[in-house]
């Protein structure tokens, strides 16, 4: 089967704030990615997958048209061991699910919106709105971010629901000493779980409150700080987001990341941040001297990602 590889994303800004209409910006991860493949269905692991996109084709069948999708060839790739061959780690916050609603998409949806250099805004909006209703499937509630990401494999901008653009990120400098890096919690979470917790969250007045007040403005001016390369601002900005997850987003946070994100915040060496809806998987962090805190934090599977 002849399928391209769809890239891993990270969420640099905009985990839950995307869902009541904060700004977004999110990055391919190119150290992982995933492709539509046939295998022999004896295999555990490609049967496994058979499986999950069984019931993915089943929900897909209720909720669009058979004009909008070729069921037929989707049905019968499915009996010749159709499967996700993937190194994107699940329930680790890089867009597993995202990946594969985008490989899906590319190749069983009629008439596509192709990625091309000049697809336009409108263009974009409409292949989010796509992906929201196909990787709800996965989380209950999907903004369309990740697999938009993975299909466009460019930085996507949100600027609220509806203003929706790929966009240019700063150059990066690899003599630089400021850096956005990942941790590894060595655990996964479901997402699903998570987001229905953050919406009966959003039901208790004071909590949607501060969470409107403070942690999407403090998302908002970390997405503009960086997009200008503004990183002592963003650093200010990015601690502001850190503290506010700590105190409010508590459940999302795996245990063993207590003490070093509070170091983080007490120390200023470096700030912490989910990466995605947390619970697990990779733990977002920014320093201004990411040389000294690789040091600090190499027993956690410390990854550099970006360097300015």
């Amino acid at each position: 089967m002849d399928s391209p590889l769809f890239f891993a994303k990270i969420l640099l800004f905009g985990e839950y704030g995307i869902i009541k209409n904060s700004k977004g910006i999110s990055i391919p991860f190119d150290l992982f990615s995933g492709a539509l493949k046939l295998g022999d269905l004896n295999n555990n692991k490609i049967n496994q997958s058979n499986l999950e996109i069984k019931k993915f084709n089943h929900y897909l069948k209720q909720n669009f048209q058979e004009n909008e999708i070729n069921f037929d060839l989707m049905d019968k790739d499915l009996q010749n061991g159709l499967y996700f061959k993937s190194s994107i780690p699940t329930g680790y916050g890089v867009g597993s699910s995202g990946s594969l609603v985008a490989a899906i998409y590319e190749k069983y949806f009629i008439n596509i919106i192709k990625n091309e250099i000049n697809i336009n805004s409108n263009q974009i909006f409409n292949l989010k709105q796509i992906f929201s209703k196909m990787e709800s499937f996965f989380h209950g509630t999907s903004s369309g971010f990740d697999p938009l990401n993975s299909y466009l494999s460019s930085p996507i901008l949100i600027n609220s629901k509806k203003d929706v653009k790929t966009t240019l990120t700063p150059n990066q400098n690899n003599n630089g000493k400021i850096g956005f890096f990942l941790i590894d919690s060595e655990e996964s979470s479901d997402t699903s779980i998570l987001v229905k917790q953050f919406q009966k969250n959003m039901e208790d007045s004071d909590f949607k409150n501060i969470f409107q007040n403070e942690f999407v403005s403090f998302t908002n001016s970390c997405v503009q700080d960086f997009l200008d390369s503004n990183f002592n601002s963003l650093s200010i900005n990015f601690k502001k987001l850190s503290r506010f997850t700590f105190d409010n987003f508590k459940m999302m946070i795996p245990n063993k990341f207590d003490l070093i994100w509070k170091n983080g915040l007490k120390s200023n060496k470096y700030y912490l941040k989910l990466c995605g809806s947390g619970g697990g998987g990779y733990i977002l962090g920014f320093s201004l001297n990411i040389d000294e805190v690789k040091e600090q934090l190499s027993a956690f599977n410390f990854q550099e990602i970006l360097r300015y």
